[in-house]
């Protein structure tokens, strides 16, 4: 069951990752966070059938309910256009203009847009083959880092402990497990929401920092309540404290740390090693979210507030990391993107 788990877990991210890629590949610049960040929503909507559902069904019937979807988005895949880039790389350019005005309705003028992505691509390309070295040339260092830095803040700030052990934390608080397993889920699409309305009006940077800064003060108040509950101090506020403080810390993440650094890796990579790239975050990812679920348990037996403390701890060393290292991508095309990062002769400007 934990060999399942665990690769049900890698194919879920790694789907996440290509589903992300595809959406900013093909939407408009001005609603293209808001169309990625649609994803994570629609993740949390699942997570919320199963807060809920979880009360009253057994995990084998919860399998069975998680295939139904996969089946209805198999079939899916069958009316989906390809990537107007992913054409251009591999030289359709029949292919791209039908793909652009499939996507942008038929009476659009995709000229500009055409002749742009083909550009940038000739660019890329005449650049760099696609290869796996390719991900380590000096010009791509600042993209990597950030991809893989923020996938590692993602999972290491707690979330997936939170997310997957809410029930213990709960019974760990003397909090009632139905009712804060039932309110969690009931507040997921809502919380996603706000970030999908913000993303492309705030910006990225903004919301991921209200997200770590939010997420690393609940976790230190999480370990305040578990201290103040070991010695014995305000026992009965300790409960209904930690309900607050979880759902704060959902809260937080749901509208920044939990969706963006997917789309932001969507959006900083070149065509040419996002495949690539994208592997290499994923695994990142799915590292990460493995060891910290495996090792709750462990911390959590060892120090219940400590647990907490690291955690926020960590939310407070990815403050300084989004403000130095992130780049703000909102109203930018993935073509501008690229030759702000990687420093490419700005010939787009030209045409």
């Amino acid at each position: 069951m934990e060999e399942g788990l665990l690769k049900l877990k890698n194919q879920n991210d790694t789907s996440h990752c290509r589903i992300t890629a595809c959406v900013i590949l093909s939407t408009f610049v001005a609603v293209c966070g808001s169309f990625s960040f649609g994803v994570a929503l629609l993740q949390n909507a699942g997570v919320s059938m199963v807060y809920f559902c979880g009360n009253f069904l057994d995990w084998r019937m919860m399998a069975l309910l998680g295939a139904l979807p996969c089946g209805i988005q198999a079939i899916g895949l069958f009316f989906v256009p390809e990537s107007p880039r992913w054409l251009a790389k591999v030289g359709t350019e029949k292919g791209l203009e039908n793909s652009l005005l499939r996507l942008r309705g038929r009476d659009a003028d995709i000229s500009h847009e055409a002749s742009e992505i083909q550009l940038m691509t000739r660019m890329v390309e005449s650049d760099s083959k696609s290869s796996f070295s390719d991900l380590f040339q000096r010009k791509y260092r600042h993209t990597l880092v950030v991809g893989i830095g923020l996938m590692l803040i993602q999972q290491f700030s707690g979330s997936a402990a939170v997310i997957s052990y809410a029930s213990t934390i709960f019974r760990k608080a003397g909090f009632s497990v139905a009712i804060g397993s039932t309110m969690l889920g009931l507040f997921m699409i809502p919380k996603a929401m706000i970030g999908l309305i913000l993303v492309d009006k705030w910006g990225r940077r903004p919301l991921l920092l209200t997200s770590a800064c939010g997420m690393s003060i609940t976790c230190m108040l999480l370990g305040l309540a578990f201290a103040l509950q070991k010695m014995q101090l305000l026992p009965e506020l300790t409960p209904v404290f930690t309900f607050i403080c979880v759902t704060l810390y959902i809260a937080t993440y749901a509208i920044g740390v939990g969706g963006l650094p997917w789309v932001i890796m969507s959006e900083i990579f070149p065509i040419n090693i996002k495949v690539t790239a994208g592997s290499l975050v994923t695994l990142a990812s799915w590292s990460s979210s493995s060891i910290v679920t495996y090792a709750f348990n462990f911390l959590f037996e060892w120090s219940t507030q400590g647990t907490f403390y690291i955690f926020g701890a960590i939310g407070g060393g990815a403050l300084l990391f989004i403000w130095l290292l992130v780049p703000e991508t909102k109203g930018l095309s993935l073509e501008e993107i690229q030759i702000s990062l990687t420093g490419q002769p700005d010939e787009i400007s030209h045409m």
